[in-house]
């Protein structure tokens, strides 16, 4: 589930907002670090064939501030553009519904034609057919205090209160 935005007397102050443009395999790579652990409501992916564009918009965990001993989260969008054919499989289709994005990973095919998959949870994929790998991510939201950090080792867990 989605952890909800704070009212806007909880919002954090903006910080510089990420963005990242991925046009080879070791920027996806990044692009798909910092996306790690992120929360996507199915409602908010869309493929919009007219314009060969698959987009969607979440609450990426902010892994910089972890490190620092922060937990954050940030409204983000990432699109994907010249992409042929859209594919999902493993999760509930229902619009409500939260996805936790894991990875994103790279196949070339015909270059430099390839398949992009968003590897969910719980075995949820969404596999992309694109022309050339190109993809943005940019940070569109507020960035808010989230309750507890993604459970993986190396992440420091809050004490109990």
């Amino acid at each position: 589930m989605i952890e909800a935005q704070p009212d806007a007397a909880n919002l954090l102050p903006d910080a510089e907002p990420l963005r990242i443009a991925a046009l080879d395999p070791e920027g996806l790579a990044i692009l798909s670090a910092h996306l790690q652990d992120a929360d996507i409501r199915v409602g908010d992916m869309a493929y919009l064939p007219e314009q060969r564009r698959f987009a969607l918009a979440g609450a990426r965990f902010d892994w910089y501030a972890a490190a620092r001993g922060g937990c954050e989260r940030c409204g983000t969008g990432l699109h994907f553009e010249r992409v042929t054919r859209v594919r999902r499989a493993g999760f509930d289709q229902d619009p409500d519904a939260v996805l936790t994005l894991l990875a994103i990973s790279y196949e070339p095919t015909e270059a430099p034609a390839g398949t992009v998959m968003l590897h969910f949870d719980d075995d949820g994929a969404v596999r992309l057919d694109v022309e050339v790998l190109e993809a943005v991510l940019s940070d569109i939201g507020p960035r808010w205090n989230c309750k507890s950090p993604p459970d993986r080792d190396g992440v420091p867990r809050p004490s109990p209160a």
